[in-house]
């Protein structure tokens, strides 16, 4: 008998009819021999909504409040999918992420999970329960509700399995698997039998939505078995492993973009060590997660710098940034808010030097300004204007030979 976690997004659970398709989904897995527990968020966009009257009431919500009421999302889908196998014939039990023994950290909107017992997940395993777990949530040691950031659901799933040291992890969401790009705006783009940790964590942290990027490190870390599945459908998904021999002739993976982000800017901080260091030391203090640094050298013992935020964080961080540019003597803060970044991931990008040049000039055949470059051993970035994305990465997946039949 194999333990397997099952885990189904949003789309999966938009309605009661297909709340019945995943419970026969869980039942065939569960009728195949196999202890399951499963993991789902909140249905369609409930989310969004709960959050949206929130802010009907306040522009300034307590993060803790938001918790609170956030975290009810997957408990509705709970309680409606464990009436489904009930209906069904089947013995299942609905838990939330505290009653399982989900412990977080007192982060509000942005928990990471401390530990989690297994003890009560087990016992109802061994009374023949399917066990279905509101993902995205925890509880603080004294008992505050928390949620752990968009994406949660898929940690809180893989965090599971590692835990109960499941036999495989399977993602079902409303792709067949991971694709060298998005389908919905690369219509040939070419799904992938298998995709290394590596990899398909640079693509998550980059833009590609089909898995969040802290459930790629906890797979990564405990070495869980992962697959990226169809809720709609039977085929076989893109698993998501550690490198094999048989992979070392992949160049690049995927193309990735990212909507959701801004640039700031600080034009002439001085040229004196500790200085990068109270300007991010202050965004740290405020939770704000930095992606895409790069200082250049200015003029007269000055240095510019620039980095992206989630636009979510866009007031805060620029606050944080203003406050430490006056404090220190820089020139100016210059915010650029409607930008994009499209990035390349492969294992054999930094060894193959065609990689940045058909890139490079995939864009500039489509008149794209480059505005920034970032490099590391698997993926190169580009910011470029949100205007040009849909082109960009249609332009640079074709310039790379990642469409359907390509090798």
């Amino acid at each position: 008998m194999a333990l397997v976690v099952q885990k189904f997004g949003g789309t999966s659970v938009a309605d009661t009819e297909k709340i019945r398709n995943v419970a026969r989904k869980v039942i065939r897995e569960r009728e195949a021999g196999n202890d399951v527990v499963v993991v789902v968020s909140a249905m369609g966009k409930t989310t969004d909504q709960l959050l949206a009257m929130a802010y009907e009431l306040t522009q300034n919500p307590s993060l803790r409040e938001l918790d609170m009421l956030a975290s009810t999302g997957e408990q509705i889908t709970i309680a409606l999918l464990a009436m489904a196998l009930h209906e069904m014939g089947h013995k299942a039990v609905s838990m939330t992420g505290p009653q399982v023994g989900i412990l977080t950290d007192n982060i509000h909107s942005k928990a990471k999970i401390v530990q989690i017992s297994d003890q009560r997940l087990r016992e109802q395993l061994e009374t023949g329960h399917i066990v279905i777990v509101a993902g995205f949530q925890g509880a603080t040691v004294d008992g505050s509700i928390t949620t752990l950031g968009r994406g949660g659901s898929d940690t809180t799933a893989v965090a599971l399995a590692a835990v109960l040291k499941a036999d495989c992890c399977d993602i079902y969401t409303d792709v067949n698997g991971v694709y060298t790009c998005d389908p919905r705006l690369v219509p040939n783009a070419r799904k992938l039998e298998a995709i290394t940790y590596d990899e398909m964590l640079e693509l998550a942290t980059l833009g590609a939505r089909v898995l969040h990027n802290r459930a790629v490190e906890f797979a990564k870390r405990y070495n869980v078995p992962l697959q990226v599945r169809s809720s709609f459908n039977d085929e076989p998904g893109t698993m998501v492993v550690k490198e094999t021999g048989n992979m070392e002739d992949i160049i690049v993976s995927g193309v990735a973009y990212n909507r959701t982000e801004a640039q700031i800017k600080v034009y002439g901080l001085p040229d004196h060590p500790g200085v990068a260091a109270e300007l991010f030391k202050a965004l740290h203090d405020a939770r704000i997660v930095v992606d895409m640094i790069l200082q250049n050298v200015g003029h007269d013992d000055t240095n510019d710098l620039s980095f992206t935020v989630a636009r979510e964080d866009l007031n805060a961080a620029l606050d944080c940034a203003k406050a430490v540019a006056e404090r220190v003597g820089a020139r100016e803060v210059i915010v650029s808010p409607n930008i994009a970044k499209v990035s390349v991931v492969g294992a054999g990008v930094q060894s193959h030097t065609d990689v940045a040049a058909n890139m490079f000039k995939a864009l500039a055949d489509k008149q794209i300004n480059i505005q920034s470059i970032s490099t590391s051993e698997i993926k190169i970035s580009c910011i470029i204007a949100e205007e040009d994305v849909d082109k960009a990465v249609q332009a640079i997946h074709d310039a790379l030979d990642l469409s359907v039949g390509s090798v």
